[in-house]
């Protein structure tokens, strides 16, 4: 592994806990002024640190307890890929759904760009299926 591979790793790595411990001033930080953010369901790629704050704060909102497991992580050139695992408590609303107060976890599959000493670029693909299976309301007669 090459210095700058194992430098980008661990920017990632600290990115990931400044974001469990709740640092999002910390978090966003690390990120380039023109951070691009890659999302499942849009229509093109996202701008901007703040689209990246949003999302973080929907997701910690919605989930305060919020836990990172970092289970793999590689990094080639100026890409590190990672599979993360979530966990927390649904005590907030998420995206159509009122906190359930339910244990949730779930998986996602993510790949990062990095430029000099600052994350530039992320393409996620986070098992929201499984989430919000976990988190919809229980159909009657269940």
């Amino acid at each position: 592994m090459t210095a700058m591979t194992e430098k980008n790793i661990a920017l990632l790595r600290t990115a990931f806990q400044a974001v469990e411990s709740g640092d999002l001033d910390a978090a966003q930080g690390m990120l380039t002024e023109n951070f691009i953010a890659n999302l499942p369901g849009s229509p093109g790629p996202l701008r901007g640190r703040e689209v990246w704050r949003l999302g973080a704060q929907s997701m910690l909102g919605a989930f305060p307890d919020l836990k990172i497991e970092v289970q793999d992580i590689f990094g080639v050139d100026d890409k590190v890929t990672v599979l993360l695992r979530f966990q927390g408590t649904h005590l907030g609303a998420f995206q159509r759904f009122e906190a359930t107060g339910r244990q949730v976890g779930f998986r996602s599959v993510e790949v990062y760009r990095v430029e000099g000493d600052k994350i530039a670029e992320e393409w996620v693909a986070p098992d929201l299926i499984g989430l919000m299976r976990q988190i919809s309301p229980i159909p009657a007669g269940d």
